[in-house]
């Protein structure tokens, strides 16, 4: 199980009240549990386009304008790994994981094109992860198994050897909303037989669990965890 400490996930990191708030949490967290703690950076590059720009401006620009859009990205590169320096440098001795986020996708494909990726935030993403494994050596890959060509048995397969998945243990779209107690059980049991083979698994829903999701499927599903979670 883990627990975490969070950073806002873009240039608001500069606040420079954060450093004692994060270093202090930090600290507070180690020193209360033996669970791992996760520090939530953020480093998003596509999403801070659209929120700046607005979606459709954003992707126009990286279609029409690739020069601006290159300008814009090494930008914001540059202040991420400012950004991520001084987080890592103020909580890296009390956190076992950093977590970066951009959303790429959508249910049923990319946001982009494997090539615009490759262009425009490959070697940006590329630059960020490297430098947090230096200051931090870790490497997990978070699962969204409601996605088309996610599915588990055959991640597990091609790439179960060489990462550790983080996520994808329940779906939190329909399962864990909608189903009883008994069907969250059962497809948490199923997907932990998948997740636990070779290479390593670190137990996380799909996503945030929502409002609506009933008391009981919450417990029904740590309850599963505890029973057929353990290697």
């Amino acid at each position: 199980m883990w627990t975490a400490i969070a950073s806002p996930p873009g240039p608001e990191t500069n606040d420079p009240g954060n450093p004692d708030r994060l270093r202090d949490g930090a600290a507070k967290l180690r020193q209360r549990t033996d669970r791992a703690v996760i520090g939530l950076f953020g480093g998003n590059l596509l999403e801070l386009g659209q929120f700046l720009y607005r979606n459709d401006n954003f992707f126009m620009l990286l279609a029409g304008e690739p020069e601006k859009a290159h300008a814009f990205l090494d930008a914001l590169l540059e202040i991420h790994l400012g950004n991520l320096e001084r987080f890592l440098g103020t909580v890296g001795s009390n956190i076992d994981v950093i977590l970066f986020g951009d959303d790429l996708g959508m249910q049923s494909g990319p946001l982009i094109s494997p090539g615009m990726y490759r262009e425009f935030f490959k070697p940006r993403h590329a630059a960020m992860w490297r430098r947090a494994k230096e200051l931090a050596p870790a490497q997990v890959i978070p699962v969204q198994i409601t996605c088309s060509g996610m599915d588990p048995a055959g991640l597990k397969r091609d790439f179960g050897r060489d990462m550790v998945f983080w996520g994808g243990g329940c779906d939190t779209r329909d399962v864990l909303p909608n189903g009883s107690p008994a069907e969250v059980r059962a497809h948490v049991r199923k997907l932990l037989g998948v997740w636990k083979g070779s290479g390593g698994f670190v137990f996380q829903q799909v996503h945030n669990i929502m409002a609506n999701v009933p008391p009981e499927n919450i417990t029904a599903m740590f309850d599963a965890v505890r029973e057929f979670g353990a290697y």
